[in-house]
């Protein structure tokens, strides 16, 4: 029976499934010589064989799924898909059980050392981690990428990523801009790691649709966030009310994460940082994990571990009181 049907490419790039030139789309119109295909923006208008309409849009929406799922789609995959060997293509991916999320551009995303590992152990059976220690460790980033494992693969319905304006009392009003654009400097490293797992189009959807917000810590009060993966980042710039606060938004179905570094602490009393003081109060409640991450874990330029190293040892030389975790107490920590 000869009929006539609108397929439309929904929320992917249509390129991605058309290929530079529509060179994919002339792969998939020789695939299916019987049928005519034309294609607009986002929608296929095939004419033809009910049946072989049926199968190209079965085909053509797994495509889809698989791309939403991965970030990448190969001419190679398209033409397992169109000989229905997608299973293999899929189970491929599934078993690098180390990838994390794909990113944008076919770029995988992984936890490469010791303690970004330990974060994503510990994050499948407890629903509140803290990830504490320097910078350019893959805290956040880690945390950033299971969260958007977690948006894909629907075990959450939002990602929820929050930092403290620090100095928002006394240098936010001299910033140019309304609230967002003043704002937007405190969240940008949040912001970029997105970028890296979420291609621009899709990211601009969901958090135009509220999927992904990100948002100061002040616009957390009052809220209830069930269904979310909730990552509070630069805890070290709460106080314990503030902290409180936050952790207590967790609803039903929801997953905290709490990152920060204690030793770059910018509040003006460096003692009222709830971030030390809540993890003597909460170390030892089940289904909270406690993760040290050290100068083993900085996956940035190599300067950086020095600096860390250098800084550490100038602490501890001056007899400070601050904490500083050592390879032993990052073990000993952890559940």
């Amino acid at each position: 029976m000869v009929g006539e049907r609108i397929i439309t490419v929904e929320g992917v790039d249509p390129l991605a499934i058309y290929g530079v030139n529509n060179t994919r789309f002339e792969m998939i119109s020789r695939h299916y010589p019987k049928l005519k295909l034309v294609a607009r923006g986002n929608q296929i208008k095939v004419t033809g064989d009910e049946e072989l309409i049926d199968d190209l849009e079965s085909k053509i929406n797994r495509m889809v799924e698989f791309y939403s799922r991965y970030s990448r789609l190969t001419e190679a995959n398209i033409l397992d898909f169109l000989n229905d060997n997608d299973s293999s293509i899929v189970k491929a991916e599934e078993d690098a059980l180390d990838v994390l999320v794909y990113g944008t551009n076919g770029r995988t995303v992984k936890a490469r050392t010791i303690n970004q590992r330990k974060l994503v152990e510990l994050y499948q059976t407890n629903d509140l981690l803290f990830a504490i220690g320097p910078a350019g460790s893959g805290k956040t980033y880690t945390a950033i990428a299971l969260a958007v494992r977690a948006l894909r693969n629907k075990e959450v319905k939002r990602i929820v990523l929050t930092r403290p304006a620090v100095e928002a009392g006394e240098r936010l009003g001299f910033l140019p801009g309304d609230m967002k654009d003043k704002l937007d400097p405190y969240l940008q490293p949040l912001y970029d790691a997105l970028h890296d797992m979420i291609p621009q189009k899709k990211l601009m959807e969901y958090m135009d649709d509220g999927t992904v917000q990100i948002a100061p810590l002040a616009y957390m009060r009052g809220r209830t966030l069930d269904n979310a993966f909730v990552i509070l980042d630069e805890a070290q710039n709460t106080t314990l009310n503030q902290l409180k606060m936050f952790l207590t938004r967790m609803g039903k179905n929801a997953k905290f994460i709490v990152t920060g570094d204690i030793t770059q602490i910018d509040l003006p009393n460096r003692g009222d940082s709830g971030l030390v003081k809540a993890i003597g109060i909460l170390e030892n409640i089940g289904s909270i994990a406690m993760v040290y991450f050290d100068a083993r874990d900085i996956v940035r330029h190599k300067l950086v571990k020095h600096i860390v190293n250098a800084f550490e040892r100038y602490t501890s030389g001056n007899g400070s009181s601050e904490r500083t975790e050592n390879n032993d107490e990052c073990e000993d920590n952890s559940q």
